[in-house]
């Protein structure tokens, strides 16, 4: 396991499920491209019994005849007839792991979710394999794995039929942190420094698929330039691949994804209705979960106010790249990202994915306060009486009685303070304290790519300056 960065709280739950002195059932899940299946069979490299992957719009048939090509390669010398359905499959399945005298046996099934066509019984198949089985034994670990994390969690954790409370370990392969991201980046020999990382983590996310594309001895621009905007370039269409790819009827998730992505701090659910001009009901609950749990938005409710004023924000970072700067563009101009920087749209995009990648790494954040280990809430801020519309968009109320308001700036220098901002400030944090009533001290942290220019604005207002060295400070568990 020696080639797997991060992960450790993965390789745990897999190292305990292997020494256990009962029959395991593992449900991995995430977004696409996050690496589960490479940490699933890093993990265990040859020690599985049987391995299967579904097939990608394929009817029944087809994923039935691929299972039984995959077992009689399992099975070597003895061949067996085709399956009739997923009950004969799981049945002939069974038959063979029975023949394997000793020692753990691992089955691995890969994008699940494919294999759920419409009226095949895989579901009921499955349900039966696990419950009149596999449970009864004590040497199977059964690791299931799927990209649709909406159909991971309903049709499967949360299954209320026979699989209800079957699966014993869950485990949501996260994105990488910008720590994990510089380590896949030196191991390949490629030297950036944090500035660039952080450019690079703004449009790629910590998504490790797309970090093994970037090319040794360009820079952050160049890698982007050749990845988002020339002709091959990986993620000039990745886009619809990607939510085809995980949801049936994808356009209805990408019309409420392109309604978020036009406000930057996060629509209402009316709001969303709206800008998509999708139907509202149980139908916008479920699209609302599907892309929250697969990761593309979050929901979050600002300070102090009730769930029916939370608000949904675009947080793919790809995503959010991609619907600014690379949808509709058919020129392969080879400087065209070189050639946009410090323009206004950059400006706008830089300064919010910024905060983006801030957001992400709280925890991070969070050490570099030295509250590492206090309990906190984390919610944003918008004014309700300042003109304009103060807002803060990462607020953490501790439990030290103090709440600390971050603000965050990328640039090129260090920040400078200027009279007009330092006025901003302060108005700022007095219609926090007016309009929350709070009676916790209020201190301000300003979070930049370089740091603070020291004046007397800085000095007589912040009380924490933090530079992005502390978003590249690994978790603590």
């Amino acid at each position: 396991m020696e080639d797997i960065i991060g992960r450790s709280r993965e390789i745990s739950l897999f190292t305990k499920a292997l020494a256990s002195k009962r029959s395991e059932f593992i449900a991995v899940y995430g977004r696409r491209r996050v690496g589960k299946t490479f940490l699933i069979r890093s993990v265990f490299k040859k020690q599985f019994s049987f391995q299967f992957t579904g097939l990608a719009n394929s009817t029944t048939q087809q994923q039935l005849a691929n299972f039984n090509n995959e077992l009689n390669k399992a099975q070597k010398k003895r061949k067996s007839a085709a399956v009739a359905n997923w009950f004969d499959a799981f049945d002939k399945l069974a038959a063979f792991l029975e023949t394997l005298k000793t020692g753990r046996k691992i089955i691995f099934i890969d994008e699940l979710p494919w294999l759920d066509t419409p009226n095949s019984g895989f579901i009921q198949a499955l349900e039966h394999f696990w419950n009149s089985w596999a449970s009864a034994r004590k040497d199977i670990v059964l690791i299931v794995c799927g990209s649709a994390a909406s159909w991971m969690i309903n049709k499967l954790i949360n299954n209320k039929g026979g699989l209800h409370n079957r699966v014993t370990k869950r485990i949501k392969v996260a994105p990488f942190t910008l720590q994990e991201c510089k380590q896949l980046v030196q191991s390949k020999k490629t030297v950036l420094d944090r500035y660039q990382l952080i450019q690079l983590y703004m449009v790629l996310g910590g998504i490790p698929f797309y970090w093994d594309e970037v090319s040794k001895g360009l820079s952050a621009a160049q890698n982007i330039q050749q990845l988002c905007f020339s002709q091959n370039g990986l993620l000039r269409t990745e886009y619809p691949n990607l939510f085809n790819s995980l949801f049936s009827n994808a356009e209805r998730h990408m019309a409420i994804v392109n309604a978020l992505a036009k406000k930057a701090k996060g629509l209402t659910r009316e709001e969303i209705i709206k800008g998509s001009k999708l139907p509202d009901g149980g139908s916008m609950t479920r699209l609302l979960d599907e892309l929250e749990e697969s990761g593309f938005i979050r929901k979050y409710t600002p300070f102090e106010k009730k769930m029916r004023s939370s608000l949904y924000q675009l947080t793919d970072f790809y995503t959010l790249f991609y619907l600014r700067f690379i949808n509709g563009g058919n020129d392969f101009d080879k400087n065209k990202w070189l050639n946009s920087i410090d323009s206004p749209a950059y400006r706008t995009w830089s300064g919010y994915a910024f905060e983006q990648v801030c957001l992400y790494h709280a925890e991070q954040l969070k050490q570099a306060l030295g509250i590492a280990a206090v309990e906190t809430n984390i919610s944003s801020w918008k004014s309700t009486t300042v003109k304009n519309g103060a807002q803060v968009d990462l607020v953490i109320d501790r439990r030290d009685q103090v709440i600390t308001l971050c603000e965050m700036k990328f640039s090129i220098n260090p920040f400078i303070i200027d009279k007009k901002y330092d006025a901003e400030l302060r108005n700022k944090i007095a219609a926090f304290k007016k309009e929350t009533g709070t009676r916790k001290s209020v201190f301000l942290a300003l979070v930049t790519t370089f740091g603070l220019a020291q004046n007397n604005y800085a000095a007589g207002l912040v009380q924490n300056d933090i530079k992005m060295d502390a978003l590249f400070a690994p978790p603590q568990f």
